[in-house]
């Protein structure tokens, strides 16, 4: 037989719309976010009346759809005036004041970004977006490497609403003073999905993606518990796009118990292999994080130096970072008696056993 040979035919694909399966799809609905959709439009409603509108802290777990909800906003937003602005900025991808100005100059359609400073740039955002109101959200904002572009945006803009994401609810209190009195946010936090909800999502993300009654009972209960165990709606939308490609190489109209098993067997596989690919400093600070699980984060580097670990305190706090966003720590922010510091607890990799 062909290569091609034991593949479903034209017109007999499972997936009726793969693209609901994608990280950046924003449903029509939003299922159990209702409570916090209606109170970010509440802090954003004031620009429709010309007026400066709320800024919002916006906090909980990965993967709990905090990004999804605003950015479901933002679109509702969108879809019912043009009078706002909408600004979305990802600050683990732009990390820096100057990276930040240059997005959004690309955002308003001003693209001659070139040899220019970022007070340039910050000249041409103010003469964009003073003219109407404007929201501006920065997702991740713990992973901003500085925050002068939120002195000058709460300086010189004059009708706005600033949302900050991040999964830290301490990132508020750790800013200067300076800020937070600029600042002064209203503060969401979005709580992990329960197990209905969690399969309630996962079964509005099916309508969209797949034929109706390709999903067998046992295979969908397999996705649903290990998305609820890892507390993350991103991997078990993966984990349905997964078994859905399992059962279309095996040329089945069905996704089975079997094919479901595949899918999770992979993201275990590449948990694995994800470790096994990080570069050799890197991997010593997990092993450190791993051996010394619940310590605090000063301490963690002191043993990671004294293990022959290449980087300066910030840059273990990036490879720290890199562990957390690959999830294989997690950073938990706490206040004691000698000031503010980070727990590192190494993340258990197992999964529903089968």
């Amino acid at each position: 037989m062909g290569l091609f040979g034991n593949l479903l035919g034209s017109g007999e694909s499972i997936f009726k719309n793969e693209d609901a399966l994608d990280a950046e799809f924003i449903p029509k609905l939003m299922p159990y976010r209702d409570e916090q959709q209606h109170y970010l439009a509440s802090c954003i409603k004031p620009l429709l009346a010309e007026r400066n509108g709320r800024n919002v802290f916006v906090f909980g777990v990965p993967g709990i759809g905090k990004t999804a909800a605003v950015r479901w906003v933002l679109r509702d937003l969108n879809d019912n005036t043009d009078d706002v602005r909408t600004l979305y900025v990802n600050c683990w991808q732009k990390n820096t004041t100057f990276q930040i100005y240059v997005d959004i100059c690309h955002q308003l359609e001003y693209m001659f970004t070139q040899n220019k400073r970022a007070e340039e740039l910050l000249n041409i955002i103010k003469n964009v977006c003073n003219k109407k109101g404007v929201v501006f959200v920065f997702d991740e904002i713990d992973k901003a490497e500085d925050y002068e572009f939120l002195y000058s945006l709460l300086t010189d803009i004059y009708k706005r609403s600033i949302i900050l994401i991040t999964n830290y609810k301490e990132w508020l209190t750790d800013i200067e003073a300076r800020l937070q009195s600029r600042l002064v946010p209203e503060v969401l936090e979005f709580k992990e999905y329960n197990r209905e909800e969690t399969e309630g999502i996962l079964k509005q993300r099916i309508e969209y993606a797949f034929v109706s009654d390709v999903w067998s009972p046992d295979a969908f209960s397999l996705i649903a518990k290990t998305a609820f165990e890892l507390k993350d709606i991103r991997m078990g939308i993966h984990l349905l796009r997964e078994s859905g490609l399992a059962a279309e190489e095996k040329a089945s109209k069905k996704i089975l118990l079997e094919n479901a098993k595949i899918a999770v067997q992979k993201i275990q596989e590449l948990s694995l292999k994800n470790s096994a690919d990080l570069e050799e400093d890197t991997q010593l600070a997990l092993a450190v994080c791993k051996e010394q699980s619940g310590g605090k984060i000063g301490d963690l580097f002191k043993i990671y130096k004294e293990r022959g670990g290449q980087g300066t305190y910030k840059t273990f706090q990036r490879k720290i970072a890199k562990l957390e966003q690959n999830n294989f720590i997690t950073a938990t922010k706490v206040t004691g008696k000698d000031g503010n510091t980070t727990l590192i607890s190494a993340k258990e990799r197992k999964l529903t056993e089968y």
